[in-house]
């Protein structure tokens, strides 16, 4: 697999994640404006998650989606860190650990493969850490 293809592929994981974990979120929370807030940050990722498949695709290869272990055990973990606090504070708190370790992933893969990607695979990489980064920045205001 060449290098732009598992960027591609590391972006299309981390946009299924964030999409699945919200939707997941959406449902737990209470609150309706936060509900809000989350569904449009779901719709971030769902365009990431969208370019980076076709990206992939317009290159002839297949996306590489989250395996059925990755799924379930973030599922699980969800639930069991809202099972006795489902606040606001609690749920923004998990969002932020997550996209902070989305940031870290981002940064490290971009510096594996800083001279082996073309520059719109790169562009994209950049983009989603960007909005990772904006992500921790207003979801600061729930905690």
């Amino acid at each position: 697999m060449n290098a732009n293809t598992e960027l591609l592929n590391f972006i299309y994981q981390n946009s299924q994640m964030g999409t699945e974990t919200l939707k997941q979120l959406i449902e737990i929370t209470e609150d309706t404006d936060f509900q809000d807030f989350l569904q449009k940050h779901l719709e971030g990722y769902e365009r990431f998650h969208k370019e980076a498949r076709q990206m992939l695709n317009e290159n002839g290869c297949d996306e590489k989606g989250l395996g059925t272990f990755d799924k379930v055990k973030t599922y699980l973990m969800v639930n069991v860190q809202t099972m006795k606090d489902r606040s606001v504070s609690n749920i923004a708190g998990m969002l932020i650990n997550g996209s902070t370790m989305g940031i870290i992933d981002a940064v490290k893969k971009l510096h594996q493969y800083e001279k082996e990607t073309e520059k719109s695979v790169r562009k994209l990489m950049e983009d989603l850490q960007k909005f990772e980064e904006k992500n921790i920045e207003e979801l600061k205001a729930y905690l």
